[in-house]
């Protein structure tokens, strides 16, 4: 694969994945379509080789501007997606115009170019919440919220696309991600910010609530290897292996801010909030792939990252995001 066409690649495990990508393959040129929404950033992408790396500015939704972007590609990996569970509650169309009819749109353009792989980066949201085990591929997808609906509905249609027009689909489900360039209204970059700040942290609920967290290298080196080694149709669960509560990931990021917990703010849980997200990975460790990234170096190496970057994050935080965090937040007390 010499030319791959990444979608959302100005995002934040999008752009991570395009520095792996040109950093691992020297002959590997990525196409880099991104519509700059609010998470979209070009500062994600500064210092790239412009010899290796085309920036298109265009919409996933738009499928005259997808055809053109695909044309002359070897394979599509699409990170574009509406991805905030809170966002979705407020208003879902975005979600449904992203996540479902622009998949669709690289489906049609990927069956009429003929593009040799398709991979769709999806969420473990789409199983829904589990007390116990582990889900595995071959489970049921229960999405309960409006993000993770419109996912598994991407999803649907593309392995639709797989068996009736033999469109080569593959997808992957990973967990909990988290690192550099994660724009702060995910729960981690959010609590990290605020206390470097010394600003209060809204936890939601009584903090109990499970994620399994994936570093985000890990998380790039596995939709890689379910690019390059998986099997069109077949769906490959990306896992940390890391489950913590969300009062744990609190604490620990209060630990290493030198903060104490009196920041913590217990606010009303959000509608529909799933109690425990947890995957199999086995499926994709049989291909050869495994994290390598251990949770207590990955908190701390995500922590210096926004420490060493504040001029990336602290403009993002203020006009539109201020305006989001009112509305999320401010009733919530």
């Amino acid at each position: 694969m010499h030319r791959i066409v990444v979608t959302g690649g100005a995002g934040f495990i999008g752009s991570n994945f395009v520095r792996y990508a040109l950093g691992a393959y020297p002959d590997v040129h990525i196409v880099n379509v991104d519509k700059l929404t609010y998470a979209g950033n070009l500062d994600n992408l500064k210092d790239l080789d412009p010899a290796r790396h085309t920036f298109v500015h265009a919409d996933i939704a738009n499928a005259e501007a997808m055809a053109k972007a695909m044309d002359g590609c070897d394979a599509v990996v699409n990170f574009a997606a509406d991805s905030h569970v809170d966002r979705s509650i407020m208003e879902a169309s975005d979600f449904i115009a992203t996540n479902v009819k622009g998949v669709h749109n690289i489906l049609e353009a990927a069956k009429k170019l003929g593009t040799k792989r398709v991979l769709l980066v999806s969420t473990d949201e789409v199983y829904g919440s589990i007390a116990k085990g582990s889900f595995k591929e071959t489970d049921p997808v229960g999405p309960r919220n409006p993000y993770s609906a419109s996912k598994a509905g991407g999803e649907l249609l593309g392995l639709s696309y797989f068996h009736t027009f033999g469109v080569p689909v593959t997808i992957t489900r990973g967990s909990n991600t988290y690192g550099p360039y994660q724009y702060p209204e995910k729960v981690l970059p959010l609590f990290v910010t605020n206390a470097i700040d010394g600003e209060p942290l809204p936890l939601y609920g009584d903090g109990k609530n499970v994620r399994d967290w994936l570093f985000v290298e890990d998380h790039c080196r596995g939709i890689d290897h379910a690019l390059r080694h998986g099997a069109p149709g077949e769906i490959y669960n990306i896992a940390g292996e890391n489950e913590r509560e969300n009062i744990v990931l609190t604490t620990k990021i209060l630990q290493e801010t030198g903060r104490d917990e009196s920041l913590i703010k217990p606010v009303t849980d959000r509608p529909g909030h799933d109690r425990r997200y947890s995957i199999d990975a086995s499926k994709l460790r049989a291909l050869g792939w495994e994290p390598r990234m251990n949770w207590d170096d990955g908190i701390a190496l995500t922590i210096r990252w926004y420490r060493d970057n504040e001029w990336w994050w602290r403009k993002i935080k203020s006009g539109e995001f201020r305006e989001y965090y009112k509305r999320q937040y401010g009733q919530r007390g």
